[in-house]
């Protein structure tokens, strides 16, 4: 396999932001002589709280191994993509950062790294890569996010909502521990004028449970699978626990490298609201697999495939043993495989012109 590639993308005017933008992407490329005909170029985009490191590491567990580099063994092209204002790409005002600025700018970023790869310009003796078959696929707030950029711009052959409910997402907690209780925000609230919350009274009755957690140890439970060690868990979810939402708040403080120290506040913060992407999931006609963990965010896993209204096909894949964490559990490689045998056949329908 190829030494995987960083690249910075200028998506300044995309963004329309009225200042300098990048998206930062890392592309895992594999052996030339493990392409496909049809090669598949996957685009992967990580949570809220986490960077495309959730992909490119390879995380602590009780499995071993790395997505990113899984599938490029396997021959896949795949890029991991930091939101803007995550990770490597350039850090803005989180409250402007809202679901068309972050669609129209991995679009754009996307969309140039799919030039590069049919001209030959992404890296030198590596064969050109033209009409590929083109995926999409995203981890919680990135699964959010695939929906919404697939629903306005119809890039990909498919995607793959992974530990996201277009219905409705929300932290499960231990059996008999007070539930978690999320602000739902209207996606037209505007951040720097007084929230318009929908479940105030909600939010109420849960501050009055003795003993309600909030942050990282409030969500560990559903986070993280029980064979995953306990100090990885508390390395993992410390960010939460800090209350770290923008650039300013990191002063002084580091994370691992698959967390985000920032994030996109229009969206991390209207994201959980229930069927906030309902009508870009409604306009979606590639395929869909909506993949989970056993224990996940997903308030109705098997109520998920009604959101997809106009999509030629559903899938639904609930992984045992797996938390909401996909990429640090013992059955990782499972899921992996659950992805690539459901893109053999978004492939074969796309052959037929079904998808």
């Amino acid at each position: 396999m190829i030494e995987p590639l960083d690249l910075e993308i200028d998506v300044t005017e995309a963004a329309g932001l009225g200042e300098p933008a990048h998206i930062a992407l890392t592309v895992h490329l594999p052996d030339p002589g493990a392409l496909a005909q049809s090669p598949v170029v996957c685009f992967a985009k990580p949570g809220g709280g986490y960077s495309r490191g959730y992909f490119t590491c390879d995380l602590p567990g009780p499995a071993k191994g790395a997505q990113a580099a899984w599938h490029a063994a396997r021959g896949w092209i795949f890029v991991s993509v930091d939101h803007l204002g995550v990770g490597g790409s350039s850090l803005h005002d989180g409250p402007r950062l809202d679901y068309t600025t972050l669609a129209a700018a991995a679009h754009a970023a996307e969309a140039e790294a799919l030039r590069r790869l049919a001209t030959g310009e992404l890296a030198a003796d590596f064969p050109k890569v033209d009409q590929p078959l083109s995926l999409g696929i995203g981890q919680s707030m990135g699964g959010c996010m695939t929906i919404i950029q697939q629903g306005r711009y119809h890039g990909y052959d498919g995607i793959g909502v992974l530990g996201y409910g277009a219905i409705h997402t929300h932290p499960p907690v231990r059996p008999g521990e007070p539930p978690i209780a999320a602000p739902w925000i209207p996606r037209d609230t505007m951040l720097k004028q007084p929230l318009v919350v929908l479940n105030p009274q909600a939010l109420a009755e849960a501050k009055q449970h003795s003993g309600a957690r909030g942050g990282g140890d409030a969500m560990a439970w559903g986070f993280h699978y029980d064979d995953v060690d306990p100090k990885f868990v508390a390395a993992d979810l410390a960010h939460f626990n800090r209350g770290i939402h923008n650039q300013a708040d990191q002063k002084g403080h580091t994370a691992p490298p698959w967390n985000s120290l920032s994030t996109p506040g229009a969206v991390a913060q209207t994201c959980l609201t229930p069927g906030i992407v309902a009508p870009e999931a409604a306009a979606i006609r590639a395929p869909v697999l909506v993949a989970m963990g056993e224990r996940d965010v997903i308030a109705d896993p098997k109520g998920e495939p009604r959101a997809y209204l106009s999509a030629r096909s559903v899938d639904l894949f609930i992984c045992p043993r797996m938390g909401h964490m996909h990429n640090f559990a013992g059955t990782r490689e499972l899921f992996w495989r659950r992805i690539e045998t459901w893109a053999e056949w978004v492939r074969a329908a796309k052959a037929l012109s079904l998808a």
